[in-house]
């Protein structure tokens, strides 16, 4: 594109050549982070305190997309539509936990699948607690217990913020033998999923939740949506991926833009003009 690049690494290099005296016109940032469950708000705060410009969302809007509960209070409050759901902190949480099954329980606050497998639909009381307790324990985390949507699977890239955000395309994802979209199912995505554009039946639907909930968290620059049908055929938002991963292999929202004629260059490209553009404004 014709920028100056050079790497930083990881959030410790970062610190290290904030403290030498490093600046940079823009970071893009692509950094997870390690730890905890602010652990992708840590590099774009860190860059927030010294006025430095970065590409993608900032602080607040990574640590409450990652959180997925408090995501989809923020979205259902905008009126996009969610699954029923509770937060389940400890194992007497369960008492308060009014829900229809199935249901399907999940970490609140991890990504790429992790903690999803074929146990995470449950059809009883006593599954639902023996899953629960093995997040608990296992992730040392809450976890999300939801009425399960039954419906397709889709996923959708957004490029942009605010008013200027456009929904650029996007996938339904169909695993073999209905399994659950695992972190293992991702990384062998060849071997258990196929994926295909949006149907024009759903298209719109599908773009209009996604869009709607970007807006309603402030998301910036690009990320994908991810959203099921419930029993009733409606579109529900499940979470938002506001550092969706930029792979050009084997990441959803690269492969969803080659389904719209958007090569991984022309994606960039777009991700560039809206960071910059936004940092100008």
């Amino acid at each position: 594109m014709g920028h100056e690049t050079e790497p930083i690494g990881n959030v410790f290099q970062l610190i290290e050549a904030i403290a030498a005296g490093k600046k940079w016109d823009i970071v893009f940032n692509i950094a997870e982070g390690l730890y905890g469950d602010g652990r992708e708000s840590v590099v774009p705060a860190i860059l927030d305190q010294y006025k430095i410009p970065y590409v993608f969302s900032g602080p607040v809007v990574m640590g409450l997309s990652l959180n997925k509960h408090l995501a989809k209070l923020v979205v259902a409050a905008a009126g996009v539509p969610v699954s029923p759901g509770c937060l389940i902190t400890e194992l007497k949480d369960l008492n308060k936990c009014n829900l229809k099954y199935p249901l399907f329980v999940k970490p609140v606050s991890e990504g790429t699948g992790k903690g999803i497998t074929e146990k995470s639909l449950v059809n009883s009381s006593a599954e639902l607690a023996k899953m629960v307790e093995w997040i608990l324990t296992e992730f040392r985390q809450p976890a999300l217990v939801e009425e399960y949507l039954p419906g397709r699977e889709f996923t959708v890239g957004v490029v942009g913020y605010k008013e200027e955000a456009a929904a650029i395309g996007g996938m339904e994802v169909m695993t073999a033998n209905n399994l659950p979209y695992s972190v293992e199912v991702k990384e062998n995505y060849q071997n258990y999923c196929k994926y295909k554009p949006l149907d024009a039946d759903i298209i719109d639907e599908c773009k209009s939740v996604a869009l709607s909930a970007w807006k309603a968290l402030n998301a910036v620059d690009a990320g994908r949506v991810d959203l099921k049908a419930d029993r009733n055929g409606n579109i529900c938002f499940i979470e938002a991926n506001p550092l969706a991963g930029l792979n050009p292999i084997h990441s959803d929202l690269p492969i969803l833009s080659r389904m719209y004629g958007i090569e991984y260059q022309t994606l960039m490209e777009m991700i560039m003009k809206s960071a910059i553009k936004r940092m100008k404004g």
